[in-house]
Parts: structure tokens; sequence; C-alpha cells
């Protein structure tokens, strides 16, 4: 891959991490050398994989003739009406989107097979903002390579054991007899979701701990500036609880059966790459 390339990429995210741009230089390098059409990149929030997967899509278009087009897990949320039937039917934590369950799972997984057959297809657009799903979608296709990232891409279910106990507030205070952690690895568990996260080369950002992804999505939250849709610290705190459980989870199991890791600092900068062949 050119460095020239990948240099004015990071310019224009205003990232002068070098880690950051050897660990992109090396991900492309081995999509090109296995000849995959299918990559997953995960991370918790603020850990950068979506700026990672924009540039990567970026560079391969850049460096080959290939065509390419990332889906988001955030996307395929389901509607607040879905979710709000969930919180009724299952557990009202259910309400609040991100863990296993509250994504139209059925329906990326459909879009992912579709477009690996060669179709164009549309795709949904989630308005975070409202928390529901815009009207309008975006059509995509027919590509040669699909990037698929989302803060539990490739995330496995945990031992029933390991439910039993709390990991925070939340879920000791709102979820006691655990009913709600059981469904979530339930769903994670289910075919769908595995059947989803089938790729051929899988990416994980590794955070070092908790405290840094709390601060990083902090971080994120000013950057973005969103008014009076932003978040206080301790709204973010509250917010992190709902996916700390499958975020150390996936800081154990990830880190030793991902094709290639990333690991992170508590700067956010690159501290290593490993490859596992």
């Amino acid at each position: 891959m050119e460095l020239t390339t990948i240099s004015a990429l990071a310019d224009a995210q205003g990232i002068h991490d070098r880690g950051f741009m050897e660990a992109l230089a090396l991900v492309a390098r081995e999509v090109t050398r296995r000849n995959v059409r299918t990559v997953g990149i995960s991370g918790s929030q603020g850990s950068g994989k979506s700026t990672f997967a924009r540039m990567l899509s970026e560079l391969l278009m850049a460096e080959s003739d290939q065509k390419n087009t990332t889906l988001c897990l955030d996307d395929f949320y389901k509607t607040r009406a879905e979710r709000t039937q969930l919180a009724a039917t299952v557990h009202p934590l259910f309400l609040t989107r991100g863990v296993p369950g509250t994504h139209d799972v059925r329906l990326m997984l459909e879009v992912k097979n579709r477009l690996l057959q060669g179709a164009v297809v549309e795709v949904p657009v989630f308005d975070k903002g409202s928390d529901d799903r815009r009207k309008q979608t975006r059509r995509i296709g027919p590509v040669q390579l699909i990037i698929l990232e989302g803060w539990c891409f490739s995330a496995v279910a945990q031992d029933e054991a390991a439910l039993q106990l709390p990991v925070n507030e939340l879920e000791r205070l709102q979820d006691p007899q655990a009913v709600w952690r059981k469904a979530v690895n339930q769903k994670l568990a289910g075919s769908d979701y595995q059947a989803l996260f089938e790729v051929e080369l899988s990416v994980f950002f590794q955070a070092p701990d908790m405290e840094s992804i709390i601060r990083w999505r902090l971080e994120q939250e000013l950057r973005f500036n969103q008014g009076t849709l932003s978040m206080t610290e301790q709204q973010i705190r509250e917010f992190v609880q709902y996916y700390q459980r499958l975020t150390d989870w996936m800081l154990q199991d990830r880190s030793g059966s991902s094709d290639i890791v990333i690991a992170l600092d508590q700067d956010h900068s690159v501290s290593g790459v490993s490859l596992n062949d």
C-alpha cells in the first residue's frame, strides 16, 4: 500500500498516530493478500473503529479498481416502536438501543448476503438524534468487498454461569433477576447474529480498560458538539453500563480469537498490532 495515500487519508482526519497508520496498512495488505470479500471490525465506543473502517474503505478504493462498501451495525437498530414492544414484553432495558436484541439483524444479514450475490440493495439509515430509523434509505452495490463494523461485531455468547452476578449498578438495580442480560446473551448466541458475524478477516480494537472507554466517549461527545443532545459525563457513565458486560467479555475473548488485534493505550494511541494467522 502506498504510504503517501495513507498519510493523505490520515491528514484529512487529523490523525498523526503512526501506529494507527501502520495498522491501517497492515489490514489493507491482509485484505489484498487473502483476497477476502468480508472484513469485520469491532471495538468499544470511541475506540476509532468507525474512522478506521471509513479510511480502510477509501484506501482500498484508491489502491485498486474493486468497489467496496461499509455496513454499520448502528444503522440496523430496530425502530423505536419495535424496541418499545421489546421493552413491554421482555424487559424495559431493551428500549435503549445498543445490545444484541436491539438490532434488525435479519435485515442486515439479508443485505450482506444479497451484496455477496452481486445485488444492489437499499440500506436503512438510523438517526441517533431522534432515536429512530429515518424514512430515507441509501442504495449500495454492486461491490466486491463488504466492511462490516460495530461495537459488538463478532462477539460470542457468555457461559450461563457468568450471567449470575451483576457487573455494575445498572444490572444490580434494574436487572436483579438477570432477565435482560440472559435475553441479550440468548440473542447473541442465536443463528442470525452468528451468521452475520461470519467474516473472512476479523479486526478488533482492544481498549486498555473501561475508564479509558468512558473518557474517549466523552471526548467524542465534545468533538461532535450536538448541543442540547450532548450527554454529560455522568450520563455517559450511565449509558456505557448498558455495554459494559459485553465489552469486558470481548476484551477477554476477542483479543485471542480475532485475526488482527489493534491494541490501544490509555491516550488512545495504537500501542501494538498482532496478526493471528
